[in-house]
């Protein structure tokens, strides 16, 4: 039997909100989340007992983030001045903001896929189906993406992180 679909959401509802704002910062995360789970209520009740259901709710935090990235897209907000550079995703206001910043700076795969390995604790398996790859690949982003971190912001990790 399945447990009330309050309880998945008290449950993981953190971590998916973390990964939204991994993949897209701390302004658009809150419509991806409500998304996700919106989403999520409707599909819970087919969802296999089996399941893993913090990879599946990732899963859907991913697509619903790329929707907010693309409506966000399509839908500009009128500036009296266009900045030199768009701001990157990310998140700018989060505690430890070395890191967020040297995450943010990486590619958009290595950044999902340490997001997806560190913050949502995901094994390799559940972010190569996540990212629509291989095994391999997920295990090579997650790799690239801290030795990036590590070459190009040498104190914003530590070496415990490649856990």
């Amino acid at each position: 039997m399945q447990q009330p679909f309050e309880r998945i959401v008290a449950r993981h509802g953190a971590t998916v909100l973390r990964v939204c704002r991994v993949v897209l910062g701390p302004h658009d995360a809150e419509d991806a989340w409500s998304e996700t789970f919106l989403s999520a209520m409707r599909a819970y009740p087919d969802l296999p007992e089996t399941a893993n259901v913090e990879a599946w709710l990732v899963t859907i935090a991913h697509r619903k983030a790329i929707d907010v990235a693309r409506a966000t897209k399509r839908n500009p907000l009128p500036v009296e001045e266009i900045p030199e550079e768009p701001a990157p995703p990310g998140l700018s206001n989060a505690e430890d903001g070395d890191l967020w910043a040297a995450v943010r700076d990486l590619p958009a795969k290595q950044r999902q896929a340490v997001a997806y390995r560190y913050v949502a604790g995901l094994r390799y398996a559940e972010i190569a189906e996540i990212l629509g790859g291989s095994v391999d690949a997920a295990r090579r982003a997650v790799a690239d993406g801290l030795k990036n971190l590590r070459k190009n912001h040498p104190g914003a990790i530590t070496k415990g992180a490649s856990s």
